[in-house]
This record gives C-alpha cells, sequence and structure tokens, in this order.
C-alpha cells in the first residue's frame, strides 16, 4: 500500500484536520502492510501505569471514570471512548466520548501550552451510547450514536449549544472523517454488514442540510467504486444500508481518517484497514490481519488515527491492547500495550496540535467495567 510520496507537515484548515494531519498521496499499493520493526524499536518494560512503551516514551493518567480530573472539580465521564484534539490558544482541548446508554454525551480537558491542565468540561449530554466521531475543520466535534437509528451530533470543544445533525442519516454510526477538498464527512456504520457513507452538506460548514450516499462496489478487496444518494436518510422503515442495490458490505466499521485525498477505515469483523483513494476512485487493504506472514500484531482493530510522519496508528478493541502503527513503508508494529486490562479496549487515540503527545482512554480500565475507564496521555519523540 505505498504511500512513500506523502507530503510532511502540511495542514488542512485550523484545527481539526492539524490533528494527526499528516497528507499521504493515495498511491495504489501492492499489498497489505506486513509485520516488521518499527520506527521506535522494542517495547521496554511496563512502566507505573502499566504501559509498555518504546525508548523515550513516558505516560502519565490524565482522568479517570468518575473520579475529578486533577486540578479541576469535573467528575470524568464512564466508558471514555472516541476523542480528538482542538487548537485552544497556546494550548489545546482533548474531547472524548461516552459510550453508555443512556445518558453518554461528551467531556473536554483543556491544556496550556506546557501541558498543564486548566480546566474539563461537559460539551454534550443526553445521547446514548457515543462511541466515536471526528473533528469538523472548523473546530467542532461530531460525535456518533453506536445504536440502532442512532444520530450525530455537532458539539462545541469549548462548551456551549450541541445539534443534531439529523440529515446525515440515522443508523449505527461508529467514527466521521473530514474531506475539506470534496466538502464531504465520511461516515463508519457498525453492523456486520454495515456500509460506508459520506454526506456532502447543502453548505461546507452547515451540517443541517445535505446529501447522504453510500459506497458502492463490487464484493471484491479492491476496485472501483461510485457513490449513490440514499433515498430515505432516516432509515425507517428500511435500514439505510438496504436502500441501495450494490451498495458494499463492510463487517463492523469502526475508526475513520482522512488525508490528502485518501481515507482509511477499519472494519472489526475481519480485522481489515481500508484504503479509498478518493481521487482515483478506488479501494484497497490496507492490513487484513489474516494476510501477514507470521503472527498478526495488530487484532481488534477499531480507532484510527495518523501523524505528519505518514504513519497510521491503530487501537485495538482486545488483542493484545496495543496501539499499533503502520509506517509509509507498509510495516506494522506495536507502539504501546497495556498490561492488566485484558477485559477493556483502548480508544479515542488523538495527537496534541505540536504532534509530541498522544492521548487515548482504556475504555474500561483494570476493573472491566465502564465506571473504570481511564484516559492516558504518552509524551516521547514522536517522528515528523
Amino acid at each position: 500500500m505505498e504511500r512513500r510520496g506523502f507530503l510532511r507537515g502540511a495542514v488542512i484548515g485550523t484545527s481539526a484536520a492539524a490533528f494527526g494531519g499528516s497528507l499521504w498521496h493515495g498511491a495504489a499499493f501492492a499489498a497489505p502492510a506486513q509485520p516488521g520493526t518499527g520506527p521506535y524499536g522494542a517495547l521496554g518494560p511496563a512502566d507505573a501505569n502499566g504501559i509498555q512503551l518504546p525508548a523515550g516514551f513516558t505516560s502519565r493518567v490524565i482522568a479517570r471514570s468518575g473520579q475529578t480530573v486533577s486540578g479541576t472539580s469535573y467528575t470524568w465521564h464512564s466508558a471514555p471512548d472516541g476523542g480528538a484534539c482542538f487548537v485552544d490558544g497556546t494550548g489545546w482541548i482533548y474531547v472524548s466520548n461516552s459510550e453508555i446508554n443512556p445518558n453518554g454525551g461528551a467531556s473536554a480537558v483543556r491544556f496550556n501550552a506546557s501541558g498543564t491542565i486548566t480546566g474539563a468540561y461537559r460539551i454534550l449530554s443526553g445521547t446514548r451510547q457515543n462511541c466515536a466521531g471526528g473533528a469538523t475543520p472548523w473546530n467542532t466535534w461530531l460525535s456518533c450514536e453506536e445504536v440502532s437509528l442512532g444520530y450525530v451530533y455537532e458539539s462545541n470543544p469549548w462548551g456551549g449549544t450541541a445539534y443534531r445533525r439529523d440529515a446525515m442519516g440515522r443508523f449505527k454510526h461508529e467514527a466521521a472523517a473530514a474531506d475539506p477538498v470534496r466538502r464531504a464527512i465520511y461516515l463508519t456504520e457498525d453492523e456486520s454488514n454495515g456500509c460506508f457513507y459520506r454526506f456532502l452538506p447543502t453548505t461546507w460548514g452547515n451540517l443541517s442540510s445535505g446529501t447522504l450516499q453510500v459506497l458502492k462496489a463490487s464484493t471484491a478487496t479492491s476496485g472501483t467504486f461510485t457513490w449513490q444518494n440514499v433515498p430515505d436518510p432516516d432509515g425507517s422503515p428500511t435500514a439505510t444500508r438496504d436502500q441501495v442495490s450494490g451498495a458494499k458490505r463492510f463487517n463492523g466499521g469502526e475508526g475513520c481518517y482522512y488525508a490528502d485525498d485518501t481515507v482509511w477505515f477499519t472494519t472489526k469483523g475481519d480485522n481489515r484497514v481500508w484504503q479509498v483513494n478518493l481521487a482515483a476512485g478506488t479501494y484497497e487493504l490496507a492490513y487484513d490481519d489474516s494476510l501477514v506472514s507470521g503472527g498478526a500484531p495488530l487484532t481488534g482493530v477499531d480507532n484510527v488515527t495518523g501523524t505528519s510522519s505518514g504513519d497510521l496508528y491503530v487501537a485495538e478493541d482486545g488483542g493484545n491492547m496495543e496501539i499499533c502503527v503502520i509506517t509509509p513503508d507498509d510495516v506494522v508494529a506495536p507502539f504501546l500495550r497495556i498490561n492488566g486490562q485484558s477485559g477493556s479496549e483502548i480508544t479515542g487515540p488523538a495527537f496534541s496540535p505540536d504532534g509530541r503527545r498522544l492521548y487515548f482512554s482504556s475504555q474500561r480500565g483494570t476493573s472491566g467495567s465502564s465506571s473504570g475507564g481511564i484516559t492516558y496521555e504518552v509524551t516521547g519523540p514522536f517522528r515528523a
């Protein structure tokens, strides 16, 4: 899946596209990524937080479910899930969903320029099982409900009113990724026979109206594709995934990430990472655990993000509780591993604006319960 021709350090928009905002050229690739030595070498022994990291990297706990966030009076939510970072003056904000039903929603933690926590607060309430989502180039957070006939909510990382975006369709939403070139939002669906969608707003930057489309393609793992309008985005009485003949099925859509004419998304049912070359109108496999030589380092694929180095970071739901990196040279390797939390999953990976800090959560922590979630920060020499 050759991604060697990427552009370094380019940024689309002012915030959302900048976080994890490397720009890859969506060139065709010859084969899915294979195991090898990662760019940071082997994992070291577990640190005091139970996290194995490469040399030079350190971790700290940012928040724990049911406990007040350090330096604030805000109690962190249960089952932390999808997340993103936003520029906040000289600092930044990390937002995180809560995957509980009912009363899911999302919260935020604010940091100053040195990484000190300066605030924490609720940005979305009264919603259900908010799993993943995505940031927009106009600095809002799209929080997606992972329930039948779920909605997408657009919330403000600084707090204030959140809006339900009905036109984006009602289905078992998972993740979202914004494409400012085509002025589209890509959406995954967490069903074993789910689809891959895009939403075209009537006006870019305003998600109150627009057209929902579904990807059409053959049943193969590579080829060309087209888009077709979904006649009835509200998904009732016929589910959105069943309204268009020839819509391509994906086994459990999860994370989604856009950069430079390419969108990547994961499917947990078959442990695959898909690459869609939007300029060429083709799709292929970037990773498939059944096609690797030897043991597969990445299983239970889930949330995904990227960096200015051209690396993809894929979090595991289960597996070895790892975040794995897929490099532009088509090597897949563990970047970190959480020990003693086999009843959990890793969620919400997102990089700070300067690319030096990686945020993520263990959704159920050591307890295996949604009330035991832990949100972490890893700092170190991430390659630029």
